[in-house]
Order: C-alpha cells, then structure tokens, then sequence
C-alpha cells in the first residue's frame, strides 16, 4: 500500500519535471529585471541583467503583492486546506515567477547582505521591495511556520519537485550539517558588512565587501540559463543530489532557512499531522524526506511545511474526505 503510494507520487513529479522543463524550453519566461549594485571592491562581477530594471514601481509592487499572495496561499494550503497538491502547484507557480521569470531577483536570501550593508553603511539605501522581501518570510514564520520555504521559495520548489528517490540521512549526520547554513550567514554578514581583514604575522587577507550569497548562488545561474560554467556545475550538482537527498541546500546551506528555522520555533501556528487525534502509526516518519518528524510529530525548526506527511497519514486523509467517505473509520496497521 505505501509502496504504491510512493510510486503514484514518484509518476506524478515526474510529469510535473515535464511540465516545468517544457514552459522553460517555450520562450514564454524570458524577461530580467535587476538593479545594478555598486561595486564593492574585488574580482567579482556581478551579472548584467538582460534588460534594466524598468523606472516604474509597480514591478517592484507586482513583485511584493506576489510574495504576499504566495504565503497567504501557501499558509492556507499547508495550514487550513492540508493539500499537497495546492503546495506542488504553489511550487511551480513561485519557481516561475520568482525564479525563470524574476531570475531569482529579489529574493529574500540575497536580501540580507542588503540590510546588512544598509546598517553598516548609511550611505548605502535599500528600495522598500527588498525591505518587504527580507522582512515578510520572517514575519510568516512566526506566525504559520517555514511556509515560505514550503511553497513559495523558488530555490526550494526547484528541488523539491525533482526529489524523486528520496534517501535518509542519519540523524546526527544531518544535524551536524545544519550548523554549515549558520556559518554561511556568519560569513555573508561579516563580509557584506565590512569585508574581511586578518594578518598573522607576514601571512595577511584583506578583502573589500562583498555579497557572497550573490556570488555563490548555485541557482541563479540555472534560472538565467546562462554564468559561469562552474557555477552551473554546482547547481546541477545540486539538482541531481536533490533527486535523493531532500533539499540539500535548503537543510544545510541556505544562510535565510537558518535564520526561519529560529524564528518558527516560536511560531504561533504550525503543521499539525493529524490536529484532532495522533495515531502514531509513523507512516508519517517515513514518509518524510527531511527527517523533520521525530516522535511523531513535525519539529517545527526543521519542518519545511512541504505537506508531504499529509498524503500518507490516514487520519488526515480522513479529515480530507479519502479514502472513503468523511468520517468512515480507518483500518491502521501499526507497526
């Protein structure tokens, strides 16, 4: 039964890859819009947009009413409406928009070198998109939980619909390589804000600042179909990766999934598999890729709100209408 399960699940991200892939190939996503930064000193170059950012805001509030509409959606979806369908949908929905058609320009994980720099910086301003940007997803998590990270993430959406053979992780191994996203927001403020400068004796580094996150995006070359080889590399290493191991970069490396991690802890809502009575059958447990499930319930740091759990529980299943009628009582085997 669960193994069935599975397999219908896998066909179905299979021919949502399709989709996806075939609306890229169309031509229809092509437009980029971007603020050009000011230099901050080094080799690196940061990429010219294709066509300059038009002078009009309504782009830049098209874009924040969009992210809005997107956690509303996507709180709804995770929250009231617990469908894993209306999340893949929400999914492929911001991995357009935000990520082929935005070019994964403004993004909130960018954003913070952005309001690092504007606090070290008084001369250095920010627009209020990327302010909304920064801020919304924060203020979502503390209310509904990581449903940016969920449904309306393109970064995320990109890798969650190509998981298709998800592996478990060990436990231990997978906690210790969540410490490596508090680095890499250690390291993006230190060196937005003021660069780095060490000297041990003859032996000495100076850097002027630089946005790291930027530089290091695995994603955004794949959204622009054009960078750096070895960017490219990367992420499609990261792609092919995400085809086993559920969200690389989101578990271990996004420096922003850190600071929402925190931040859900506190959340006055959050994903509830079955809200009304556990059954504690741990079909849940395995069917997460994440390992976000311990003892039956989703841990709200590390639940990505994906709504996967959703799909193998029979009790919400039941709350859902299935697999028989509202209210039917549910054969469970335990283990």
């Amino acid at each position: 039964m669960l193994n069935s399960r599975f397999q219908f699940i896998r066909s179905r991200h299979l021919w949502l890859l399709i989709l996806v892939f075939a609306t890229l190939a169309s031509g229809v996503l092509f437009a980029q819009y971007q603020r050009k930064p000011p230099a901050f000193g080094g080799t690196y170059s940061f990429p010219t947009p294709a066509h300059p950012e038009p002078r009009s805001a309504l782009v830049h509030v098209l874009d924040v009413l969009m992210l809005v509409a997107g956690l509303a959606l996507g709180a709804w979806l995770i929250l009231k409406r617990r469908s894993r369908n209306g999340v893949m949908m929400l999914s492929i929905g911001a991995l357009a928009y935000f990520g082929f058609y935005r070019k994964g320009c403004v993004c909130p994980i960018g954003a913070i070198q952005n309001v690092t720099l504007s606090l070290v910086d008084r001369h250095y301003t920010i627009s209020l998109g990327v302010i909304a940007f920064f801020f919304l997803p924060l203020a979502a998590a503390l209310l509904c939980g990581r449903v940016f990270c969920g449904g309306v993430c393109p970064i995320g959406a990109a890798q969650d619909l190509v998981l298709l053979w998800p592996k478990k992780v060990p436990r231990k191994l997978d906690q210790a390589l969540g410490w490596m996203a508090y680095t890499y927001l250690g390291l993006a403020v230190l060196f937005a804000g003021w660069g780095l400068h060490l000297k041990i004796g003859a032996w000495q580094i100076q850097t002027g600042r630089r946005f790291l996150i930027c530089e290091w995006d695995p994603f955004i070359g794949l959204f622009r179909i054009s960078g750096p080889f070895y960017m490219l590399a990367i992420g499609a290493a990261f792609i092919l990766t995400g085809m086993f191991i559920g969200r690389p970069y989101c578990r271990w490396l996004c420096p922003y999934g850190g600071i929402l991690s925190i931040l859900s802890r506190f959340s006055w809502k959050n994903v509830q598999i079955t809200p009304d009575k556990e059954l504690d059958c741990g079909l849940c447990a395995e069917a997460c890729p994440y390992g976000a499930i311990h003892n039956f319930r989703a841990e709200r740091a590390s639940c990505l709100a994906c709504a996967r759990c959703y799909e193998f529980c029979p009790r919400a299943l039941e709350l859902r209408g299935g697999p028989g009628r509202r209210g039917d009582p549910v054969q469970v085997k335990l283990p």
